[in-house]
């Protein structure tokens, strides 16, 4: 198996693996988080733009199977077209969360959404739009914030990797497409669009970041603007 992504999450799913018994051909991440995989004895390759390296995690996958996990790059053609069977942890519900989780959260509570969770799919050419193998959901309370929700997200996103990782291997995951029209997308301009929401009686509740605040600096610039 293949891990596009960074961070925490990213590792954790890494450690799972490896504590199952299955293969980790190759963990990419971002230049500069080289010394990321600490003692584990993982092949690691650090590039700006994974999709230039199709031939590299050709190479490398003894199984043909990759997992996005934590990963801001675009999965885009050759390593679309590469043979591959693909699948991405997204912090959110889809298709109604697409896009960035950080502003698909804030949104959600500006919007008065009561479920949020996690979503694992199979990555297509669109953004966020492959069908889906698994959802973990949960309720979002009056008094839950960005911290809460977001903390909430990231272990759904991990029992969702933990739940399916056999299932994937096996080759029996059943994806169901998405009902299309059912969503919503949260990029760039979902967060630029929370500076005219400032009047929002959630607003602080939505944009309270907590512990996460040096991990979303646009996000945090447009809080300040309220």
């Amino acid at each position: 198996m293949i891990f596009i992504g960074s961070g925490s999450l990213l590792w954790r799913a890494v450690d799972h693996t490896l504590a199952a018994g299955r293969p980790v051909d190759l963990v990419v991440v971002p230049p500069g988080q080289e010394t990321s995989a600490g003692a584990r004895a993982v092949p690691l390759l650090a590039v700006t733009d994974v999709n230039t390296a199709a031939d590299r995690l050709a190479a490398a996958s003894s199984d043909r199977i990759v997992f996005s996990v934590n990963n801001a790059t675009i999965l885009r053609e050759p390593l679309l077209a590469a043979g591959f069977r693909i699948y991405n942890i997204h912090n959110g519900l889809l298709p109604r969360h697409r896009g960035l989780p950080e502003a698909a959260i804030a949104h959600a509570i500006l919007n008065g959404d009561t479920a949020y969770g996690a979503t694992l799919h199979e990555i297509d050419a669109g953004v966020d739009t492959g069908a889906v193998l698994d959802t973990e959901s949960f309720p979002i309370a009056d008094t839950d914030g960005f911290q809460d929700i977001m903390l909430r997200g990231l272990r759904a996103c991990t029992l969702l990797f933990e739940r399916n990782l056999e299932v994937i291997a096996a080759g029996r995951a059943v994806p169901v497409p998405q009902i299309e029209g059912r969503g919503g997308y949260y990029g760039r301009k979902a967060l630029d669009d929370l500076r005219e929401l400032t009047g929002h009686p959630d607003f602080s509740r939505a944009t309270d970041l907590g512990i996460f605040a040096a991990f979303y600096p646009e996000l945090a610039a447009a809080s300040r603007a309220g």
